[in-house]
């Protein structure tokens, strides 16, 4: 679905996402949807990540390569497990509600990445474009497209993926690991913040 959303389901989706953070954080039970009254783009299968951040500084990230469910339904509660779930921090707190800036990454579905041998691949990458799922066996481990703005280098951004899934950082330059490719559209609370007098539209009764 990247490249799809209009500018007022991106503000339902952030809306969406910010509700299923305050219900989390809160505890308290998020108001009823009526998934009809939603845009049809919406009730979509769709998957996504949900990136938290105080003043440009991570505070969870959660989501999914699968897709199990509404994209409405994913966004909220990936939100949820974002602030509550991702074993690198503690649970966000009431506290931090005001602070945290809420980014959504809606991902189209990964497609295998061919590459003849180990040295081929960085060299296949799109940094900047791709987000990169690493496989070996079982295991698996995703870089979302963003990430190519803090390590641009295609050898590295592997090494690290290597890591994050469990191997050692050299894995994708001896061993032929199955590689898929996704990319996302993303949109964050704050570029419509700074669009003066926005108001994420939602339909009626939801939170």
């Amino acid at each position: 679905m990247a490249g799809e959303l209009s500018t007022d389901e991106k503000k339902i989706l952030l809306k969406l996402a910010r509700a299923g953070l305050e219900s989390a954080v809160t505890g308290q039970a998020a108001r009823a949807m009526d998934p009809a009254s939603l845009p049809p783009n919406l009730l979509q299968p769709g998957c996504c990540f949900v990136t938290l951040t105080i003043q440009g500084k991570l505070r969870g990230c959660i989501g999914g390569l699968v897709v199990e469910q509404p994209l409405w339904q994913d966004v909220r509660q990936r939100a949820g497990h974002a602030a509550q779930r991702d074993y690198r921090f503690a649970p966000v707190t009431r506290d931090e509600l005001p602070e945290i800036e809420i980014e959504v990454s809606v991902l189209t579905p990964p497609e295998p990445l061919a590459y003849d041998t180990p040295a081929d691949l960085p060299g296949r990458l799109r940094p900047l474009i791709d987000g990169v799922v690493l496989r070996q066996g079982l295991q698996r481990a995703t870089f979302l497209p963003q990430v190519w703005e803090h390590v641009p280098d295609p050898e590295h951004f592997l090494s690290l993926l290597s890591e994050k899934l469990g191997a050692r950082p050299d894995a994708w330059r001896h061993t032929h690991l199955d590689v898929e490719i996704y990319q996302v559209e993303k949109f964050t609370e704050t570029e419509f913040k700074a669009e003066a007098g926005i108001e994420p539209a939602i339909p009626s009764g939801q939170n």
